[in-house]
Formats: structure tokens, sequence, C-alpha cells
């Protein structure tokens, strides 16, 4: 006598969870990139079947961007807010709710700026068949740092983990920083000395003088890397001169500041434009180094 089968669950998640746990990830995102991201080969009608229904049940808005093309950029609801609270993938990711499509327009420029990097890093790794995932690229992470002269916390417009096949298995993680030259470049080089300030940053032991071996087994970034992660700028929004100056600009203060220049000899740092990057791919030589020679080179070279 046979056994009956047994019929178990699916272990993979369906895309309207995945659209859901990205868009919750992302904060905002729109429609043209969660079809990049979840389902690139398919025709993009596909999409609008797996957000309909969440629009429907409330989960979901959106907010419709300028232009003819009437894009929609889509953020939760705070019923959706509440659905995702206790995903796993989301552990520990506490992000301001986006209250109106009016507040979601205004934020709307940086934070899908920071999807088109993302998406370049992720069509370039589907490409070669490494491992990186749309989830892998989390948004504005905090650390706090109580030491950097009034400047309490650093936020790094992403981290994100990635993982190449090829020639041998290797792991990287990287801080982002997006700059669509809407600061001086004089502030986005500063940048550069946070960082630096983090890099060698050890909380104080409370009640006694900080020694030697404190400082080597507490560094404050050793509870979140195993290795700290290399420090890329991606800049866009300006005419490719003014583009070629802030990065000019890095490397000079990379120099120039003895504590950045000592950041840089133990820690990869690199400058890229995000067309050239969408163009050609991130693993391809569009990458300045901030420290020695300049000569381009791709992102895990640097």
């Amino acid at each position: 006598m046979t056994s009956p089968a047994v019929i178990q669950p699916a272990a993979g998640d369906t895309y309207a969870h995945q659209a859901l746990a990205l868009i919750a990830q992302h904060r905002l995102l729109a429609t043209t990139q969660l079809h990049q991201m979840l389902m690139p080969h398919t025709p993009p009608r596909k999409v609008h079947k797996v957000l309909s229904p969440l629009r429907a049940d409330g989960l979901i808005t959106h907010t419709v961007l300028g232009g003819r093309s009437g894009l929609q950029a889509h953020f939760l609801t705070p019923a959706g807010i509440q659905a995702v609270s206790d995903w796993p993938e989301l552990r520990g990711r506490h992000a301001n709710p986006i209250t109106s499509p009016t507040a979601a327009a205004l934020r709307a420029a940086h934070t899908l700026t920071g999807v088109r990097a993302h998406l370049a890093f992720l069509t370039d790794a589907r490409t070669r068949k490494d491992e990186y995932q749309p989830l892998d690229w989390m948004p504005e992470v905090t650390h706090r740092l109580p030491d950097t002269g009034g400047e309490d916390r650093l936020i790094a417009d992403a981290v994100f983990h990635y993982t190449a096949i090829q020639p041998r298995r290797l792991h990287y993680r990287a801080f982002v920083e997006i700059d669509r030259t809407t600061m001086s470049s004089e502030r986005l080089a500063r940048k550069l000395i946070t960082y630096a300030r983090f890099h060698d940053y050890t909380p104080q032991p409370a009640g006694r003088r900080q020694t030697v071996a404190d400082q080597t087994a507490h560094l404050a970034w050793q509870r979140f890397y195993p290795r700290f992660p290399r420090v890329l700028f991606i800049l866009t929004g300006a005419p490719r001169t003014t583009l070629t100056n802030r990065i000019a600009d890095l490397r000079r203060m990379t120099a120039d500041h003895d504590l950045v220049t000592r950041f840089a000899t133990r820690v990869p740092l690199g400058a890229a434009v995000l067309e050239d990057l969408e163009a050609h791919g991130p693993s391809a030589a569009v990458w300045t180094p901030l420290a020695g020679a300049a000569e381009p080179r791709g992102w895990t070279q640097l």
C-alpha cells in the first residue's frame, strides 16, 4: 500500500509579498523600478496585476510624479506598515512613514535616484550571475557617533551587501552616498571626515579611562560589520564638468586631511557618475579612486 503524497507549502514568497517588502524597505518605488526588481523579463503590465490588489486592500498608495508620463511612485499606508512590521526580512528597519502623496513627491527625487543606483548594481549582478538581491540594498542606515564635532550621527544613504562568484567567491559591503549636486562640494567632501571618524571611533567605557586594549576590541563599527564597508560616492544631476570637479574635490579632501588620508589606506574609496553606472555597469572601469592613482576601475578593484 503506497503512502499518500505529502503536500508541502511553497517555500517562495509571492510577488505580492515581495512587492510589499520592497516598498517597505525602499520607502518609495516607481512602478518601473518595481518591475525591474521583481519581473524584468515579463511585460510591464504584469507588475500592475501585482500592485492592484495591494492598493485595493489599502496596503499601498501612490503619488504621481511630474511630467507627461504620469509615472506612479508607491509607498505604504499605515495598514501596510502594520502588515510588514514583523516580517523577518525587514527586522530592524524602522523607517519614518510617508504620510501623504505630497510628502512622497517631495522626497521622490533623492529616494528614487538611490534606487536607480541600486538597479545598476542589480542588473550587473544578474548579468554576472553574482549574488545580489533587491533587498540587499538598505537605504538610510544610521550609526550613532557622539564625537563628530556636533554631528552625532553617521547617516549613509545606503549600505549594500554583495557576493561576487567569479573568479572566486568574495563578499563585499559598501556605504553609498548619493550626490545630486544639491549641496556644496565642500559639504559633500566633509562626509569623508565623518566616515573616517566612525572608522576610528571607540565608545568610551563608563567610569574609567580608555585603554589600548579597549580601542582594539571595541571599535564601534565592529558591532555591525565583519570588515569596514568601502565608501562609494555616486554623482548625478549636473553637467559632466561639474561632476568631474566634485570628484576632484573628494580626492583633494582625501589627500589634504590627515584623518581621511589614513582612513583611505585601510578602506577603499571611490566615486562614479550614475549615468556611467547605468550605461556600462558598476563593474566597468567607471570609478575614480579617491586615493592614489586616478585611473578608473571597477568598484571591486578600488
